[in-house]
Parts: structure tokens; C-alpha cells; sequence
């Protein structure tokens, strides 16, 4: 089989980047290793369509995540795909933690934000009468997404324009051949097979970087090595159902290892708390949540939740996302590299891709779409 792309991992990176590429008139071939698609970290997150304001101005999660709020949203509505709006308020708790906010406000507005406002403590006391906070930040334009459909959404778009979509197929290694790239993976009955591709995208999620690091790439050297982070939630009681109406997070965590345990909305009315941060020494995906964690959120969350209580919460899932190992400890950035420079004509590596991946999707899959088409 020989096509014009490959995309290894069927996430909704994957999924987006297999559309957009079929759509611009590629024989395309996605290869995902698991049954279906988002098997991983596409699955396992908050659901939430972020608006950008935490980023650094100037970096690739700040413009794509501004820009794929709007891009995301107008496919919902084009497609169909469950979407809603809700807005977001960022709390603070304390004095110490207003400087964190104006400083969220400003980097907001630098990276074109559209909509972030200082929400005084009457308003959030008003409209969200549970949060307690001395000062606020409002999102109008964060809301949440039916990920699965949105995945979807893309597989069915993808498969109307003819890219073949091999789900079980596991992707194994790949050598230069001529101009493009022979492929080899095994299909669901264990056999070996292969394909000729003359663009490949390894948007491998949490395998990403064992993938460059098979094309013969120093992955510790140029930061694309990864580190899993597990991220746990805990499902609110129904004592909570209806009684909170946006998103509620709190100052996030310095360096945003995390945005910390906020409260997230779905689509059914629910509420839940999460995710926390478990930096994981292992590459073991284990999903389960522990019981033991709820206290921990409780005392966390309480702070801006004050009428909270450890019978209220109950495990929900967890998710593992991949973090890039970075020598200076900062907010890594995404990498969206296409390897020419490094003997690697036409193919792209999308590493690190944590949240907001799934904000970013479509102006990912655009900026490889213009890579591979350079």
C-alpha cells in the first residue's frame, strides 16, 4: 500500500490531521493500535474548550488554543457536534493571589483573549452563590465539548474523503524509503504488515516520543522526551446538580503543571472536580482513582467551594498526559517540527501535545497540512 500520508495515533490530533489532509487531496492512512479512537488521553480530560489566557504570549499553545477556540466551536455548530459556552470565572481566595490574576488578565489580552474581564466579587457572589472569592476573572468564551462526538465527527469526515482509517493496527518502526517512508505495523491478528507513505505524522500521544526516538532522534537532547502526568477525578454528589452554572478554577499552579482541581460542567447537568497532578515515574497506564485522593481535594477545593464535604465526592475517571521534559522546569511548549534539518524530509513530529490539545486540534492539523505541504 503505498499513500501520500501516514498519521500514527488515532487521537483527535490524529483524527483532525487525517481529515485536514484528506480534505487537501491526500491518499491518507491513519494507524491507531487500539480498537477505536481517543482511546487514551482524548478521552480521559476535562472536556473543556479553553479561550488561551494562561500561555505565554508568542508560543505555539497561547496562538493555536486563541485560535482553535474560535475554529472549534464554528465546527461544533457546522457539525453538529454537542458544544456549549458556559464561561469560566477564575477565583482568587486570597490577597496574595490578585497579583497571579492581573497577570493572567494581561498575558489574556496580549495573546488576544477575546472577552476576559475582572469580575468583582458581587458578580460571582451572584450569579455562583456556593464560590467564595475575593476577586475573579470571567471567561465568556470557555466552555465544554462532547469530545467523543467531536472525534467523531472527524473520523466520518475523514472516511468522506477517502483516508483509510486502521484501527488495531500498531504501529512498530520505519525506515527511509526513496523520497518517502516504509512502514511496518501489526494488525489486530498479530501479522506483520507494512505501507509506503511520503509524508508521515507521528501524533502518537503518549508514545510520541519512543516514536522519534526509533528515527534515530536524540529525544532527551532536543526536549522531546516525555513524562506522564496522571490526572485524577472525583464525580459531585446530585446534592450538587444544578446548583453551579460555570466553570469555577481556582489561581492555577505556578510554572501550570497544572490549571489546579477545578470544577468542570458536562453536557448532562453533572459536576466534577479535577484533574489534580500526579507526576508518574512509570509508563504504566493505570486509571484508577484512589479514594483515599478525595480528601486531599476536599481540603484544596474548599477554599473557593467552602460548602463542600467528602461524602459529596466520588471517583470518577483519570487521564495521563504527556509532558515534556524540559531542562529550565518551565510551562513546556508544544513541538510541531517538521525534521528535514534533521534527515527526516517530510516528516512531522507533533510532541507534548497536553492540554489545550483538544482547543488546538484544527489549527494543529493545519499547521501540518502546511509543513508537509512546504
Amino acid at each position: 500500500m503505498q499513500v501520500d500520508a501516514a498519521v500514527i495515533g488515532g487521537g483527535v490530533v490524529g483524527l483532525a490531521t487525517a481529515m485536514r489532509l484528506a480534505r487537501a487531496g491526500m491518499q491518507v492512512a491513519l494507524l491507531e493500535r487500539h480498537p477505536t479512537f481517543g482511546f487514551e488521553a482524548s478521552s480521559r480530560n476535562s472536556e473543556v474548550v479553553h479561550a488561551g489566557m494562561y500561555y505565554p504570549t508568542g508560543s505555539l499553545k497561547a496562538t493555536l488554543c486563541v485560535a482553535g477556540n474560535r475554529s472549534l466551536y464554528a465546527w461544533c455548530s457546522e457539525q453538529g457536534v454537542a458544544a456549549k459556552r458556559m464561561g469560566k470565572y477564575i477565583v482568587a481566595t486570597s490577597d496574595d493571589e490578585i497579583p497571579a490574576l492581573e497577570g493572567i488578565l494581561a498575558r489574556g489580552r496580549a495573546n488576544g483573549v477575546q472577552g476576559l474581564r475582572w469580575a468583582e466579587p458581587g458578580e460571582v457572589a451572584a450569579n455562583e452563590p456556593d464560590v467564595r472569592a475575593i476577586a475573579a476573572l470571567f471567561s465568556p468564551d470557555t466552555g465544554i465539548v462532547d469530545s467523543h462526538a467531536l472525534m467523531e465527527s472527524f473520523r466520518e469526515a475523514a472516511e468522506r474523503a477517502d483516508a483509510f482509517l486502521a484501527f488495531g493496527h500498531e504501529f512498530a518502526s520505519a525506515d527511509r524509503d526513496g523520497a518517502g517512508y516504509r512502514i511496518r505495523f501489526r494488525a489486530p491478528d498479530g501479522s506483520a504488515s507494512e505501507l509506503v507513505a511520503t509524508s508521515v505524522v507521528n501524533a502518537a500521544g503518549l508514545a510520541a516520543d519512543d516514536v522519534a526516538a526509533g528515527m534515530g532522534l536524540d529525544v532527551d537532547a532536543l526536549g522531546y522526551r516525555l513524562r506522564y502526568v496522571k490526572g485524577n477525578y472525583f464525580r459531585l454528589s446530585e446534592r450538587w446538580r444544578g446548583r453551579l452554572r460555570h466553570l469555577i478554577y481556582p489561581v492555577p499552579h505556578a510554572g501550570l503543571t497544572g490549571l489546579g482541581s477545578h470544577v468542570t460542567l458536562d453536557l448532562a447537568g453533572g459536576a466534577r472536580l479535577g484533574p489534580d497532578v500526579e507526576f508518574l515515574d512509570t509508563r504504566e497506564q493505570l486509571y484508577s482513582v484512589a479514594p483515599e485522593r478525595a480528601a486531599g481535594f476536599v481540603e484544596t477545593v474548599s477554599r473557593y467551594l467552602p460548602d463542600i464535604r467528602l461524602e459529596d465526592l466520588r471517583p470518577d475517571q483519570s487521564g495521563i498526559r504527556c509532558r515534556r521534559v524540559i531542562p529550565d522546569a518551565g510551562s513546556p511548549d508544544f513541538v510541531i517540527e517538521e525534521e528535514s534539518a534533521r534527515g527526516l524530509p517530510r516528516w512531522v513530529n507533533l510532541i507534548g501535545i497536553e492540554s489545550p490539545g483538544l482547543t488546538c486540534c484544527l489549527e494543529i492539523a493545519g499547521r501540518v497540512e502546511q509543513l508537509i505541504a512546504a
